[in-house]
């Protein structure tokens, strides 16, 4: 039998009793009509009862099995594969950037074996398809990891900030590329791991695959090495685009920054905060003024540790703190709050918070609202909540915030400090008045 990868069940049978492969070209006979085309493969979860094939005029389609009379093997096709261009010369005298490839969207393409979506390209070979990243810097390539972002956990970000250090003694900026989907808790955790670094990063993402028409992967990739490249600021951005169009790729504080989309190229916003710089036509348009500027970063050290026992919980109608008890019982360190507008829960839970102080966890509120901040002053379910020792947190987004307190019981040993830096202005996490905006500047 040959490969015949994504079939199973009555489609698995008839295909195998002709010995075939997908890539074959054959002749299918059905009821009523005759089919001609290359066999194709079925992604995982397919049904068993078609097969499908890629017709001459570049349609595919789907043949029921029960309605197949016979099928005749023409000719072994030739699988599809992926085939890396060569590497673009590279220019000495443009900024030095290195890529970092941890998987995602950005680093995808079809998976020919079966049909789906596959994190595939190797960071050498995202530069090698888009050798316009050779206009904008002298570009190395080093794969730190290669999966889809919603299985990265905080020893991924450990890795990622530790190869940033690293990287950071020698080079002018760097570039991540991220899956979209937990691209967001990636740039906060960086934002407070590499705090003080002397240089650019920006995570850059997808919302589509770089093999199809209508991927973003390409302009995006450019506009995050430019603006790793010649930005006169430092630290960690996000690099998405700005609306649907082509027009201009918006950068955004690595900790205001939100997927607000499933698959808009422009899914990705700044919350309680601007965008802070444009890429336009690989020119950059600074719009925030009041960010860290470049500086030397020989002798910066990461703090990259990262306490995976905090939880995130979202306060609902009929909650029940049980929840927050059965954290406690597990050991848990941190709960980062959800709460009601201002940032409220239900009375209900005031014993369970309690109970949590108690034994030494911290627990903080944020605001289940996009915009706005929390405010526990205002209400007496508020003021109750800071007298159970809840620690407010200003307008930090949620997932910003529990990458905080990650941060926080992972690098500050002592309780009192670990409190004080929650509420601490580390990385532009915390508006405390409205953006500056200024005149733009072009770099």
């Amino acid at each position: 039998m040959g490969e015949l990868t994504g079939y199973r069940g009555a489609s698995l049978k008839t295909l195998s009793q002709y010995g075939l492969s997908v890539g074959d070209i054959i002749l299918v006979k059905a009821k009523g009509a005759e089919f001609k085309g290359s066999l194709l493969p079925r992604y995982e979860h397919a049904d068993d009862k078609h097969i499908v094939l890629k017709l001459d005029n570049g349609y595919n389609v789907g043949i029921e099995v029960s309605n197949v009379e016979s099928i005749k093997k023409l000719a072994e096709g030739q699988k599809p594969s992926f085939i890396s261009p060569p590497l673009p010369k590279l220019d000495p005298s443009l900024p030095r950037v290195s890529i970092l490839g941890t998987g995602g969207t950005i680093a995808s393409r079809i998976d020919y074996k079966t049909g789906a979506v596959h994190p595939a390209f190797s960071a050498e070979e995202l530069y090698a398809v888009i050798p316009e990243l050779a206009r904008c810097a002298q570009i190395e390539t080093e794969a730190v990891s290669n999966i889809y972002s919603e299985n990265m956990t905080p020893s991924h970000w450990t890795k990622i900030a530790e190869a940033c250090a690293k990287k950071a003694q020698s080079k002018d900026g760097i570039v991540i590329g991220h899956g979209t989907d937990t691209m967001a808790y990636a740039s906060a955790a960086l934002s407070f791991a590499l705090h003080g670094i002397g240089i650019p990063v920006v995570l850059v993402g997808s919302q589509r695959s770089t093999d199809r028409p209508s991927s973003d992967a390409a302009l995006n990739m450019i506009s995050a090495a430019t603006f790793a490249a010649r930005a006169p600021v430092s630290g960690v951005y996000v690099a998405m685009h700005a609306a649907t169009d082509d027009a201009s790729i918006a950068i955004h504080l690595g900790t205001k920054v939100r997927k607000n989309h499933t698959s808009r190229r422009d899914a990705f916003e700044s919350v309680n905060a601007s965008s802070v710089a444009y890429v336009e036509d690989e020119k950059i348009v600074i719009k925030v003024h009041d960010l860290p500027k470049r500086k030397p970063s020989s002798n910066f050290e990461a703090k990259s540790k990262f306490e995976e026992k905090v939880a995130l919980i979202k306060f609902y109608p009929g909650f029940d703190p049980i929840i927050i008890e059965n954290l406690v019982q597990r050991g848990f360190r941190g709960i980062v709050l959800e709460g009601t507008g201002l940032g409220h829960v239900h009375t209900i839970c005031n014993n369970a918070i309690k109970r949590a102080v108690k034994d030494g966890l911290l627990v903080a509120m944020t605001s289940q609202c996009i915009w706005g901040r929390v405010r526990l002053t205002v209400y007496s379910t508020g003021r109750a909540l800071l007298n159970l020792g809840v620690i407010p947190l200003e307008d930090i987004l949620s997932e910003t915030a529990l990458v905080k307190m990650m941060w926080v019981l992972g690098n500050f040993p002592n309780t009192e400090e670990q409190k004080v830096i929650l509420q601490k202005n580390i990385a532009n996490e915390i508006s405390m008045h409205s953006p500056i905006r200024g005149y733009d500047s072009v770099y």
